[in-house]
Formats: C-alpha cells, sequence, structure tokens
C-alpha cells in the first residue's frame, strides 16, 4: 500500500520539461557512487569495520585477471563467515538425533507397515550398544523398530522400556552405526527467552534432521495427560513450553541450548488454527530417572498401593454423604473405590469407599494430587502415613510402600 496523491497529474507536467537534466544528474551520482564503493570496501574491510570479511584471491594478494587498455583489472572473492553459536550447537548434536520408524504388522483393522515415524536422540554407548530415547507414543503398539541414522542408514532396534504416564520410552541399537552420543543439559537452569533449536524429521523421514530455532517461552507449565481417553486426567505433565516449530515426526526428538546440549525431549504442540508457535518438551532432568529405569529394568519403578481411586469432585453429591459417610465439610480428596489383596493399601488396613485427605501430612485433593505426591516424593520401602476418612471419622495409618508387580 503507497500514499494516494490527487495533484499527481500536474506534478507529472511540471517534471516534463526538467526530466534531461534530471537524467544526467543521476547517471553522474550513479558512477560516483560505484567509485565510491568499489574503492571504500577493502579498506573498510581492513579496518574490521564490515560484518563481513573480504579475501582477495591468492591469500591476500590481489591478481591481474587481465587488462582493459592499459589498466589492470582486478578481481576479489568475498567470504561471509556464517559460523555462530548457534551453528556450533547443531553441529554438536545434530548427528545424534536419529529417526524411529514404528511397523506394524497387519491384522483386521489395519494393513500393516510403517505406522509412522518419529524421532529420537542417542545418549549413550556402552558394552557395544548405543541407546536411544523417543516418545512413548512414538513406539506404541510396533511390532517391529527401525532407527534411520543421518546418512540414511535404518537398522533394527530393540525396544528396552516404555512408560505412558511420562511419555518416554528407550531403545538399543548396535553401536557400530553410531558416531556421535549427545550431552544433556541442565533443564533446571533455563531462562525464559533463552535460545533453543528443536532437531528432528518433522513430517517422515523426507525432511530429517531438520533444524528450527525459537526461544524457551515458558517453564514449569503443566498439561493434563488422559490415557485411557475417559475424559479424566490421569497425569499431569511438568513441560517445558518453547516457540521453536514441532511438528509430526518431530516428537522424541531434541530441544537444545546454545551450547549444544539437550535440555528436552520434544513431545507435543497445541494444534488449533488460532494457536501458533505453542510446543512443548519434556524437560530432560524430569526425564533422566525414567531413562535410568527403563534401561535397566524395562519399566520405571514407582511405589504401589494398590488401590483404584476416584476424585470426589468426579462423585455425585448424593454419594457422599449417602455412600462415603463423609462430614459436610469436606468435598476435596480422593475415595478409594477398589482394594487389591494383598497390596500394600490392604495390609495397612484400607477399605473400599475410605477416602484419603492427607498423605504425611500433606492435603491431597484429588486423584493428580495423589500420584504426583506419591511418585515424586515416595520410592520403593518408604513408610508413608495416610490420613482418611471412614464412617464419617478421620483416621491415620502408616503404609509400607512396594514395587508394583505384574
Amino acid at each position: 500500500m503507497g500514499y494516494y496523491d490527487d495533484h499527481y497529474e500536474q506534478y507529472r507536467q511540471k517534471q516534463k520539461g526538467n526530466r534531461r537534466g534530471t537524467f544526467f544528474a543521476a547517471l553522474v551520482g550513479a558512477v560516483l557512487g560505484a567509485l565510491l564503493v568499489t574503492f571504500s570496501i577493502p579498506a573498510l574491510s581492513k579496518w574490521d569495520v564490515l560484518p563481513y570479511s573480504v579475501t582477495p584471491k591468492g591469500g591476500g594478494q590481489t591478481e591481474n585477471e587481465g587488462t582493459v587498455g592499459n589498466k589492470p583489472t582486478v578481481q576479489e572473492n568475498v567470504s561471509v563467515n556464517v559460523v555462530s553459536q548457534v551453528t556450533k550447537a547443531i553441529d554438536k548434536v545434530s548427528d545424534a538425533v536419529v529417526g524411529v520408524v514404528n511397523i506394524q504388522e497387519a491384522n483386521f483393522w489395519s494393513q500393516g507397515g510403517e505406522a509412522g515415524t518419529g524421532s529420537g536422540v542417542v545418549y549413550k554407548k556402552a558394552d557395544g550398544k548405543a541407546f536411544i530415547v523417543t516418545n512413548h507414543h512414538v513406539v506404541e503398539n510396533a511390532s517391529q523398530l527401525e532407527v534411520s541414522l543421518k546418512d540414511g542408514t535404518r537398522v533394527r532396534a530393540k525396544l528396552l522400556g516404555s512408560d505412558a504416564l511420562t511419555d518416554l520410552a528407550v531403545l538399543e541399537i548396535d553401536a557400530k552405526h553410531v558416531k556421535k552420543v549427545a550431552e544433556f543439559g541442565d533443564s533446571d537452569a533455563v531462562k525464559l527467552g533463552e535460545p533453543v533449536v528443536a532437531i528432528g524429521n518433522p513430517l517422515g523421514l523426507q525432511f530429517a534432521g531438520s533444524v528450527t530455532q525459537g526461544i524457551i517461552s515458558g517453564k514449569n507449565r503443566t498439561i493434563e495427560v488422559d490415557l485411557d481417553q475417559d475424559g479424566l486426567p490421569d497425569w499431569n505433565a511438568e513441560v517445558l513450553q518453547t516457540d521453536a516449530a514441532i511438528n509430526p515426526g518431530n516428537s522424541g526428538g531434541a530441544l537444545v541450548n546454545i551450547e549444544g546440549q539437550v535440555i528436552g525431549i520434544n513431545s507435543m504442540k497445541i494444534a488449533q488454527e488460532a494457536v501458533e508457535g505453542i510446543g512443548f518438551a519434556i524437560p530432560i532432568n524430569s526425564a533422566r530417572p525414567i531413562i535410568s529405569d527403563l534401561e535397566k529394568y524395562g519399566q520405571v519403578r514407582r511405589p504401589y498401593m494398590g488401590v483404584e481411586l476416584r476424585s470426589l469432585s468426579d462423585i455425585p453429591s448424593y454419594h457422599l454423604q449417602e455412600t462415603l459417610h463423609l462430614p459436610p465439610n469436606v468435598t476435596e480428596g480422593v475415595a478409594i473405590i477398589q482394594v487389591v489383596p494383598r497390596s500394600p493399601a490392604a495390609q495397612a488396613g484400607l477399605r473400599q469407599f475410605d477416602v484419603i485427605v492427607a498423605l504425611d501430612g500433606q492435603k491431597i485433593t484429588n486423584v493428580l494430587d495423589l500420584r504426583k505426591y506419591l511418585y515424586t516424593k515416595k520410592t520403593i520401602g518408604d513408610e508413608m502415613k495416610v490420613t482418611f476418612y471412614r464412617d464419617g471419622k478421620k483416621e491415620t495409618v502408616t503404609m509400607k510402600l512396594a514395587k508394583e508387580s505384574f
């Protein structure tokens, strides 16, 4: 869009008589400007004023390429230095980011073949094996897994373990195929506005090794996760928010800081027409213990109570008094729907329809609160005080947590 001039025609008529003089003035100005640029660039480069370097051909010496009349002509080659902290960071880690191909067998519901492609990060080499972290949803329901390396080579991969709650999985391949291993950074040390790079394989292996740049947009974000698709959240995932583009296929790839260290495992984005540039990554500090358990044990070793739970906010108010016999002022907590025989809960004396309101004295308002406390504050073998209501009376028992058995 430009300006609209009502007097443009009158102005054009007045300028007709001055066109010839204007033309010659412009020509002289152009020639003088060209000469000024030609002779000033080498001097400015020598004084390090320009943002790029000018290097004469032949190691800094000028070279006559020919003559025009009796005057020699000089040719100079200009080279631009594009190395930066970002490119150094990408060079450091990009070879450790691989593609992960999910292959499924044909059945009644599908024709089989490649069900999807994601990304992964090589984080360790030991005893002739290389270990790769990716997302659970990348490898879910796979009958066979392959890893695609940077040069396009595809090798068979073994799934060591996968955890739906944190959306992490660990794979193993032969170490002879791996030349570079990624370095983990400190996700707790990241700052808002800090530059980051997302590396992965958006839209499949066709765009393998794609790089997008952005910043840390938010720390300690919480995203509800519904694992059984019943409309109720099963877990609150704590994630890093970034505006670096994360597209389908980037899942499981690396979120990298300016030092070339992996600070997050790319996991998801908000995909709505009105939303742009909101992606999430699992902080690497949160992922480390999960990765370690999956590598060693094939599962995450979490403390186990042995109960089926329901938040009071999801129970009709009629049952709060008639079934659970709660005092009118108790509106937050977790009801026990079922107790597994011989479980820690059963051995502690908990029963169906008991309502847990605190663990170790810390208030519990819903199932998410209970799981977060249990999985982040307690370990297998710990003792835990459970405060609950039974038939309208408040009681406390001590439970010894065990490892879940399958």
